[in-house]
């Protein structure tokens, strides 16, 4: 009985995982579209793969879970919400692939990325950065510089940013803000001072 409770909760925070990982992409992709971001486009791309092997792992491990045949059924019903996290991811890349392939938006777009004042910048948490160890309500990134954590990559591991989320030396953190703000927040991050 406890072997299928541990299972049935890996299957559930897998599943999570995914959600969430498909949701932050989509945000992610739109952001890349309207700043016209290859930074944020990027990190899609990387999720993308990530999501495809979270999903491969999560119908496997549904699939290798032993059941009565009104289980399996319910078994068919996570497979499917599976597809749906992966196929969400898909989309988030393909909007991601607009911005990696280059060329001229259209006109519409265009006048919108022009006239938008925000930026999007990806700083590299120093090991003597004030910011180590500290949560990112405490680090008050955007009072500091005016720039937003869309997104913290530690490692293989993505994050949507928390309030309670804690940064560690050599967390990527990706943010946007205006202009004006970037060389605070860079400064900030990384803990280097000109």
């Amino acid at each position: 009985m406890g072997e299928d409770h541990l299972l049935f909760e890996r299957i559930c925070n897998d599943l999570v995982e995914l959600k969430d990982t498909s949701e932050m992409m989509m945000d992610l992709a739109y952001s890349a579209l309207l700043l016209n971001s290859r930074y944020l486009a990027e990190e899609v791309r990387l999720l993308e793969d990530r999501v495809d092997r979270l999903h491969t792992e999560f119908e496997l491990l549904v699939l290798s879970s032993r059941g009565e045949q009104e289980e399996t059924r319910g078994l068919l019903g996570l497979i499917r919400m599976g597809v749906v996290t992966e196929r969400i991811a898909d989309a988030a890349a393909e909007i991601a692939e607009v911005v990696l392939r280059g060329g001229e938006p259209h006109p519409i777009l265009g006048m919108v990325i022009q006239d938008a004042e925000e930026t999007v910048e990806r700083a590299v948490v120093g090991e003597g950065s004030a910011v180590v160890g500290k949560t990112l309500r405490d680090t008050r990134i955007p009072e500091e510089t005016g720039m937003w954590v869309l997104v913290v990559r530690r490692g293989d591991k993505w994050m949507r940013p928390r309030p309670e989320t804690v940064l560690q030396a050599g967390d990527v953190v990706i943010a946007s803000g205006y202009a004006e703000g970037e060389e605070d927040y860079k400064k900030l991050i990384s803990g280097e001072n000109d």
